[in-house]
Formats: structure tokens, sequence, C-alpha cells
């Protein structure tokens, strides 16, 4: 068994405080793979217990890591982005397993490579979340992402396991 990826040292180019982040994000990707290794497709759609779907959360997943990182660079969000979110949940049977996993994985590539373009000195920087503009720092957003993450990971697992013996 491997160990977790922040249990195999430093990530290159990722600044110090932001391995964290990124150790996270790249666990958050190879738990998702693992925990959807034979997973039906007819079921990618279904809720149980009134449970979130499985296709709700990975599209999910990929969409707030999108979004959040947009924010960081203090860039809104684009018409595509505003037009992925709307369909977030929205049914649709002609979506497959693997783009999903494709497009997390994607976007994690994405937050990885934006976290080595990084520096320290913009990390406290005041940042703004949403059309509300909430006020929060660079820091603030690449945290929540990774927190946001694995909290939807552990959702996914639950939902997974339920729904892979159901």
């Amino acid at each position: 068994m491997k160990a977790e990826v922040w249990l195999r040292g430093s990530l290159p180019q990722i600044p110090d405080l932001l391995q964290p982040v990124a150790h996270a994000l790249l666990q958050a990707r190879e738990e998702l793979e693992l925990m959807m290794i034979g997973f039906p497709e007819e079921k990618l759609w279904h809720k149980c217990y009134e449970m979130a779907s499985p296709a709700f959360h990975l599209q999910h997943l990929a969409g707030v890591l999108d979004r959040l990182f947009t924010y960081a660079k203090e860039e809104n969000l684009s018409e595509e982005q505003l037009t992925y979110l709307k369909k977030e949940g929205i049914e649709n049977l002609e979506i497959k397993v693997q783009t999903l996993l494709q497009n997390f994985s994607s976007q994690i590539d994405k937050a990885i490579d934006q976290l080595k373009e990084t520096t320290n000195y913009t990390l406290t920087k005041t940042r703004y979340l949403g059309r509300l503009k909430i006020p929060t720092t660079q820091m603030g957003l690449f945290v929540h992402a990774a927190e946001h993450t694995m909290r939807h990971i552990g959702q996914l697992l639950v939902t997974v396991n339920v729904l892979k013996h159901y």
C-alpha cells in the first residue's frame, strides 16, 4: 500500500506554505480514482438516502476547484464557468464516469500548476469570493478548495460504497 501523498515528502516547485494544499488535492485524485474502479455507469445519477448522486459530486469537485482557483487569480468567472455551475447535478445520462474523472484530474493539474506559480507574497492579499464579493485571502481560497475537495471525497466514498452494494 502506497503512503499518503503528504507522507511522501515535499512536492517540487510548490511553495512550502502551499504544500498541504497540493498534498490534499493530489490525495483526493488518488482516492477518487481508486474508489471509482468498477463503479457501474447506470448508478452514476442514483441518489440513495437523500444523498447527492456520485455524478453531482464528480461535477462539483471539478467545478468548485475551477471557480475557487479563478477567484484566487483575482478573476471573475467566465460564461463557460457559470454555465457549468448551472448544470452541476442536472441528470445527463450521456456523461460517463471516465469523463468526469478526467475532468477532475485535469482540474487538479491546473490547480497544481497555479500553486507552482504562486508566491508567498500574494498569499495574504485580499481576494473576493463570488458575486457577493466576500472578502478572503488567496491562501483562504486555496485552503478552502483543498478542504472542500476532501469533504466531498468523503461524502462520495460513502455514496459509492452504498450504491455498489445496493
